[in-house]
């Protein structure tokens, strides 16, 4: 048994087990794929893929098991390379972070500078993702760090730390009708007599907006969503409707033609930080961690994602 061998079964998992791709995955012949895969089964002495004649259709019982410890140990020799790198080269390396665009946007550039700042060989490659894609990436290792609002918190195998806490707030046109009135006096009934234009199901807290206007027992005339607020902002522009977006997305000097009205009809929200579970962060994707949320327990984080350190 060797790391070839069990990356092999771990990518042609994820390759919906077409041999052809994994190969390709793995910069390495269909054939010599298939071999490493025969001789794995040779020498446990069982079958781990179901087969129909030369291709495979999914894994046998003792192929599902197997796939777990596979994971398991993959992660922990990158591990052993990650520990290593740290006492030999603390500040190079690569650090991916998955996030939306609203926090990519908006929030995390002046962290990213202090970032860059402190550690400048380090190469910061920030992805831009949907919040369930977040996840995904994080589980499978494509990402060292995700940053969103939904889907991180109920993910069994990542650990997550509070980022910030955030309202939705209104826009309109600068000589829109509830553009003159005093926040206090726009209600969810009053903003139902307009078109709306907001986020995408599952994205920046839509559910929270769903859940306000169902629990009024209002409908509401959607007449766009989108995945981010820069989308959003134009159209709401252009007078096409109300635009419901994360209150940091709005800015004074850009958004000129806008008029942002603070509320508390939709709750508050946190958008959170994951790790996953097991994965040994370098000793500076822990320092952007504390740079994004400073007051947050980096030991206790790193107890929880990784209990045998």
């Amino acid at each position: 048994m060797n790391f070839q061998q069990l990356r092999i079964i771990r990518e042609t998992v994820r390759q919906n087990f077409n041999l052809t791709e994994a190969s390709a995955a793995l910069y390495t012949s269909q054939s010599g794929v298939s071999k490493h895969i025969k001789d794995l089964e040779d020498e446990l002495g069982v079958q781990l893929f179901i087969r129909k004649g030369k291709r495979l259709l999914g894994l046998t019982e003792p192929g599902q098991s197997l796939l777990g410890i596979v994971e398991r140990m993959l992660v922990d020799a990158d591990n052993i390379k990650r520990l290593a790198d740290d006492f030999n080269r603390v500040d190079e390396g690569t650090l991916t972070i998955a996030t939306t665009h609203t926090q990519a946007r908006y929030v995390l550039p002046p962290i990213v500078n202090s970032f860059k700042k402190l550690f400048p060989k380090v190469h910061l490659i920030l992805q831009q993702a949907s919040p369930t894609e977040i996840t995904e990436m994080l589980l499978m290792g494509d990402a060292d760090i995700g940053i969103a609002t939904e889907s991180l918190t109920t993910e069994d195998n990542l650990a997550s730390v509070p980022f910030y806490n955030w309202k939705h707030c209104i826009i309109t046109p600068q000589s829109h009708p509830l553009a003159q009135l005093p926040p206090k006096e726009i209600s969810l009934e009053r903003l139902a007599e307009h078109p709306i234009i907001t986020y995408h199901g599952g994205f920046t807290g839509r559910s929270k907006i769903d859940k306000a206007f169902e629990e009024a027992h209002l409908d509401v005339d959607l007449v766009m969503s989108a995945l981010d607020a820069d989308v959003i902002k134009t159209y709401v522009e252009l007078g096409m409707g109300v635009g419901i977006v994360n209150d940091v997305a709005y800015d004074t000097e850009r958004d000129y033609r806008l008029k942002q009205i603070d509320t508390d009809l939709f709750g508050l929200n946190t958008t959170w930080i994951a790790v996953r579970k097991g994965h040994l962060l370098r000793g500076y994707g822990y320092e952007f961690i504390s740079l994004c949320a400073p007051s947050s327990d980096i030991k206790a984080l790193k107890r929880v994602a990784y209990p045998e350190d």
